[in-house]
């Protein structure tokens, strides 16, 4: 397993070089950002991509907001099952980074020192972004693009085999989508409890305290704030 795409005579590593080399082609101010956008950036922007969609959700509100809730939730914690699951992989298939294989690579972060299959960012971006498409369509096209970057990046930067992302991928949407009956068994319910509850409602949908009784339920002619808001826009 070791040896797995050590020769430069395969797609992956012909990939690899080819994506890499365009590295060798651009200025230096872009390879650090790609550097940061691959190592970090895309991270980031997955995670404020999630507290949009949760915004979102939030303040749409619907029957549906405490299970859409409960998928945003599951997205992070699938990408975390992801990477424990990972470690095993890793341990087993031992394959080397490209650039302790091959030469000539432009290598835009040095001190990887772990394995390369599968590739981490790879299965965390697509977990989130495969669970924030069962939680709402939009943002997790969104969601799934940035993923792909990510694995574009892991190539680009000389740290991972085309390969090694699309293990990721592969990983990351299996965890998501597979765990995904047992995660919404447990956490809907959680969410439509803190969803009734008079302090804690706001986390899964806007509305005004005043408009619920005692045990979380709208009273008759209530109006949320997003009503609210929509009447004074009207106005």
């Amino acid at each position: 397993m070791a040896g797995l795409a050590a020769s430069g005579s395969n797609p992956d590593v012909e990939l690899l070089y080819d994506i890499n080399g365009l590295a060798k082609d651009t200025p230096q101010w872009l390879d650090r950002v790609m550097e940061y956008v691959g190592e970090f950036g895309l991270l980031i922007a997955m995670v404020l991509l999630v507290l949009w969609c949760w915004w979102s959700v939030r303040r749409r509100g619907g029957e549906d907001a405490a299970s859409s809730v409960a998928a945003l939730i599951w997205a992070p914690l699938a990408a975390g099952i992801a990477v424990l699951v990972n470690v095993p992989i890793r341990g087993f298939v031992e394959r080397p980074r490209p650039f302790l294989d091959h030469q000539g690579l432009d290598v835009l972060v040095s001190g990887k020192t772990d394995f390369s299959f599968v590739s981490d960012h790879a299965a965390i971006t697509m977990a989130m972004g495969v669970g924030l498409f069962v939680a709402n369509r939009k943002f997790g096209l969104l969601g799934i693009g940035l993923a792909l970057l990510e694995g574009f990046c892991r190539v680009y930067m000389g740290v991972h085999y085309p390969t090694d992302v699309i293990g990721g991928f592969a990983l990351g949407t299996a965890v998501t989508l597979l765990l995904s009956p047992v995660a919404s068994a447990l956490l809907t319910p959680l969410m439509k409890a803190v969803e009734r509850s008079p302090r804690a409602g706001w986390l899964i949908r806007s509305r005004k305290v005043s408009s619920y009784d005692g045990q979380g339920a709208l009273l008759p002619g209530a109006r949320t704030e997003t009503d609210a808001a929509e009447r004074d826009l009207a106005a």
